[in-house]
């Protein structure tokens, strides 16, 4: 799980393992355990950082579908992370799949989280930021019929709090993957609620800057693959504005070109990504990376990455490494 600190933003991801192991597969019931651990000897662009062990992501997924017609199932998932010494359930959903797609409802990840196009493992400069994009309350809706494809989930709103709309809209023809993410957030990690509950013209009193922020922004993306070579572009705009006083923070554009080439079960990547904060004084940062990925085994890859990051402010060391170990099952 990529976790990646610059001085634009902060990318926080979440996301599942696929499934590896079929624990119960009999009377229209089917259930998949999988998990993923991953270890990595890192120094990244933090100023004055220093080298160290990281665990990047440690998941255990367990999702679990019902055969009630046949055209219709249901379907379950719960999710657990360990990356720190506490356990964490960061999905635990229901829902219904068909060939009208599948809808869920529950603790699970948004829409969003799919977006990027990165082949960077820690030292890109991230991908377009929409800050959140998991929640307790989403309701989801994917359709993929192969060649075209959409989506939306919303995070929904208690007590006037933070709540989410994202989608995607895409098509494959070819080799050529095309598609574009949106995404309004209000109240994104809202803290500042008064202790006593108190209201004033129906909305809650919120302490003076701790409000949150009101997050939109987009990204468009475009893959094309050509037997071993894979390129990639992406162009995505996100604006921060406080929730309370609308003043803009920060106002990004991102770019980035990648591609790859496998010889075996050897991956060459080399990628650059550029982004500007268009507020006045904001950061702009050019960056580079390249890494070499071997697959060991199909459940099994290991990794090593240098980066390479020039930013105007200067808040950033210029040259970084990661070499990681990735388990699957």
């Amino acid at each position: 799980m990529k976790k990646t600190l610059l001085a634009l933003a902060v990318l926080t991801a979440a996301g599942s393992a696929n499934a590896g192991i079929n624990l119960y597969d009999a009377n229209g019931v089917k259930v998949d355990l999988s998990g993923v651990a991953e270890v990595q000897l890192y120094d990244g662009f933090e100023k004055h950082g220093d080298s160290t062990i990281r665990i990047d992501d440690g998941d255990l997924v367990l999702h679990a579908t019902v055969a009630v017609s046949d055209n219709l199932n249901v379907v379950s998932g719960t999710a657990f992370k360990y990356e720190d010494r506490d356990l964490q359930n960061y999905e635990l959903w229901t829902g219904f799949s068909g060939e009208f797609g599948t809808i869920t409802i529950g603790r699970q990840l948004l829409i969003s989280d799919d977006s990027g196009i990165g082949k960077d493992y820690e030292l890109g400069a991230g991908q377009i930021d929409f800050a959140q994009t998991e929640g307790d309350r989403v309701a989801k809706y994917v359709y993929d019929n192969g060649t075209f494809y959409t989506a939306v989930s919303h995070e929904m709103d208690t007590d006037h709090s933070t709540t989410i709309t994202d989608g995607r809209v895409g098509f494959r023809t070819g080799g050529l993957d095309v598609r574009v993410y949106g995404y309004d957030g209000k109240r994104i990690g809202l803290k500042g609620l008064v202790d006593d509950g108190a209201f004033v013209d129906g909305k809650p009193i919120i302490i003076p800057g701790k409000a949150g922020e009101d997050i939109r922004g987009y990204n468009l993306e475009a893959e094309y693959a050509m037997g071993a070579i894979n390129l990639a572009a992406s162009f995505g705009q996100v604006k921060y504005q406080a929730a309370d006083t609308k003043v803009t923070q920060k106002n990004i554009d991102l770019y980035e070109i990648n591609g790859s080439y496998t010889i075996d079960k050897t991956t060459l990547a080399l990628g650059y990504v550029r982004g500007e904060d268009k507020v006045d004084n904001g950061n702009v940062i050019n960056n580079v990376y390249a890494n070499v990925t071997q697959q060991l085994h199909s459940n099994v890859r290991a990794y090593v990455e240098l980066g390479y990051s020039d930013d105007k402010k200067d808040e950033l060391e210029d040259f970084g490494y990661v070499a990681g170990l990735e388990v699957k099952f």
